[in-house]
């Protein structure tokens, strides 16, 4: 982030404070999950049609998805910290903005691409963009990264072609859509003057950790190791009991009964995306399950949604963005994906 260098030390160790005070005491976050579990019981017990499968067979189902996700993500994650970890320790200080264009499009163009040549998941991306802007990346372009980086990742790409094939267009109409998205939302948000109301009081008092951090390089990659996991960790671990929590809390049988609709299978496919968490890696082989009920445009919604704005993305995005800032992308991201994919029924 350009500015944050410059920040002082007591702004920081407020910042700081100020956001540990924020944070729910376990007490709080236990009580959340006794209420939780008592409207569970209290929705089986007075409407036990809802669902198809017990009470506890679906608590099962969203402990295997929470830990599914968990563990499949955890290993992207370690290795997106350990490139921000590159970038801002051992990479010279203006070696990002030097390899990147002048001209704010053409930045937003090459960052956009730059996700083919890192093989992370979104997990990953994250704490990869957070060492980005410590080195002077611009919040808005770090969000061109993030949203572009899941869908032009070189294994999404394969994979997709491996689910689909050329079929329907849907892996063109995935890497051209998420292309495009990703150049809006940095458009939009590069017109903001003030960059830094973009992030969180905590991000910003970190950047200003690290950039008076002293000791050696590897003193500092370890402490920021631990910086880094401290921040995403818990985010992802929330992320993953959302999805998880899906399972529980959300009949299945309600967003497929409306796949053969050429509209409200999209919204259902969105609201499948944003709610089943899956990795953007081997989430087309998700979506080839549906091909035979939902539309091609359906599909399409739900490729580029998934990676971008689902419940464990926005809890790691979180760790970084204001809840502001991020409402909005959501509502970019969706209302895009959803005009693509009505073209794409509507041309098909």
């Amino acid at each position: 982030m350009t500015t944050a260098p410059q920040q002082e030390a007591p702004r920081a160790a407020t910042a700081s404070r100020r956001q540990a005070s924020r944070r729910l005491p376990v007490s709080a976050a236990l009580g959340i999950g006794a209420a939780v579990v008592a409207v569970l019981v209290l929705i089986d017990q007075l409407a036990p049609t809802l669902f198809a499968a017990s009470l506890p067979t679906r608590a099962q189902d969203g402990l295997t998805l929470a830990l599914s996700v968990l563990i499949e993500a955890l290993p992207w994650v370690i290795l997106g910290v350990v490139l921000s970890i590159v970038v801002q320790v051992w990479l010279p200080a203006d070696a990002v903005q030097r390899w990147l264009p002048r001209n704010a499009w053409a930045r937003r163009a090459v960052l956009s691409l730059l996700g083919m040549f890192i093989p992370v998941c979104e997990c990953g991306n994250v704490p990869f963009a957070r060492g980005l802007m410590m080195r002077g990346l611009a919040p808005a372009e770090a969000m061109t990264f993030l949203i572009a980086a899941p869908i032009v990742n070189p294994i999404v790409i394969l994979t997709t072609h491996a689910a689909f094939g050329w079929d329907g267009g849907i892996l063109v109409a995935r890497l051209v859509g998420g292309y495009l998205i990703a150049n809006l939302i940095g458009w939009i948000y590069s017109r903001r003057a003030d960059q830094e109301g973009m992030l969180t009081e905590r991000f910003v008092a970190t950047c200003a950790h690290v950039a008076h951090e002293p000791g050696t390089p590897v003193r500092r990659s370890l402490t920021q190791f631990l910086i880094e996991l401290r921040a995403v960790m818990p985010a992802l671990v929330i992320g993953s009991a959302l999805a998880g929590a899906v399972q529980v809390l959300v009949p299945r049988d309600v967003l497929l009964a409306v796949g053969s609709n050429p509209v409200l299978s999209i919204v259902a496919m969105v609201a499948l995306a944003m709610t089943v968490a899956i990795c953007s890696n081997v989430d087309a082989f998700f979506a080839l399950s549906f091909a035979s009920t939902f539309s091609s445009g359906a599909l399409i919604a739900f490729l580029l949604v998934g990676p971008l704005v689902d419940v464990k993305m926005l809890a790691l995005l979180r760790t970084t963005f204001t809840a502001r800032i991020l409402a909005g992308v959501v509502g970019v991201v969706v209302l895009t994906s959803c005009a693509i994919g009505l073209g794409v029924n509507v041309l098909g």
